[in-house]
């Protein structure tokens, strides 16, 4: 058992996350096996859950850079429910990637208050993370009523027009349905889950894919992220080395928002196409909780 952990040990990252892939498939292609459920392996199922856990990811990613810089940023589900009527408003006036840049817009606006509060004028960061979510609501609130039928009005027009949807492999996508359709154990319910990443993915879902990578480089690979991640874990001895230390906060707790708001936009255009009151439901402290499960790493 020792000699497994300590091989284990030097497996890299890519390689458990691979194992933890296989494994989860095979979990679910032996539970469709004794249940008979040809759903929950089917293509359009992984392609739900992949598009679901979106936006919480986004949230959590937020939150990984607002907590690396040393400011715990409760304020995920208020920046989110910004991004959402941004991104909406801005896919209904000008089309769908203004919405994107102005939902993110909108998290940012988001945190740069709680920037205000918390780095500025040294507000606690729980009081002031609540705060930003019971503004987020009521400004949503205000300018839907504003914007689109008055005082009851609960969500905003359809936008005209989406996120274009990408075939990333085309090529492969008849030759892994038939594959899929033979519902072999473990090998059928691979070829789905790879359908619905390559087939028919939101540009949206793709970008979000590619920030995970782009964090981990960014903040464990350049100086840049040091000194982030060394203002988070003690500021006196980062400002001892010379590190602006409020310039690092501002700088993560304004990528957290601008990723919230991201994620914001990103329910707003992979469900309803629409701006909805409530919309995001919470995900902003799921994202938080998600980014606490996993260690605080992307």
């Amino acid at each position: 058992m020792k000699r497994l952990a300590t091989l284990w040990s030097h497996v890299p990252a890519w390689g458990r996350m691979l194992v933890y892939l296989s494994g989860g498939i095979a979990v679910l292609s032996t539970a469709r096996v004794l249940t008979g459920a040809g759903q929950l392996t089917a293509e359009n199922t992984f392609r739900s859950a992949i598009e679901l856990s979106v936006p919480i990811a986004l949230a959590g990613l937020g939150g990984l850079w607002s907590e690396r810089a040393g400011v715990v940023n409760i304020g995920l589900e208020g920046m989110m429910a910004l991004g959402t009527w941004f991104g909406a408003y801005g896919g209904i006036a000008y089309g769908p990637w203004w919405g994107v840049l102005l939902g993110v817009l909108g998290g940012a606006i988001g945190a740069l208050l709680h920037t205000i509060a918390t780095v500025g004028f040294g507000v606690d960061h729980i009081i002031s993370g609540v705060s930003i979510n019971l503004l987020g609501v009521g400004v949503t609130e205000f300018l839907t009523s504003v914007s689109w039928g008055g005082a009851s009005a609960k969500e905003s027009p359809a936008i005209p027009d989406n996120v274009v949807r990408l075939d990333l492999l085309p090529f492969l996508k008849d030759p892994l349905r038939e594959l899929g359709s033979q519902n072999r154990f473990f090998i059928s319910d691979l070829a789905d889950l790879i359908v619905a990443l390559t087939t028919g993915v939101s540009a949206l879902i793709v970008i979000a894919v590619a920030l995970f990578p782009l964090t981990w480089f960014v903040l464990w690979r350049t100086p840049v992220g040091l000194r982030l991640r060394s203002v988070g874990e003690d500021p006196d001895a980062a400002d001892s080395l010379g590190v602006n230390v409020y310039k690092m906060k501002v700088l993560g707790v304004m990528v957290s928002g601008a990723l919230a708001g991201l994620g914001g936009v990103s329910l707003v255009y992979l469900f309803s196409g629409k701006f909805q009151s409530g919309q995001t439901g919470g995900r902003g402290f799921i994202g938080l909780a998600a980014m606490i499960f996993g260690n605080w790493r992307p």
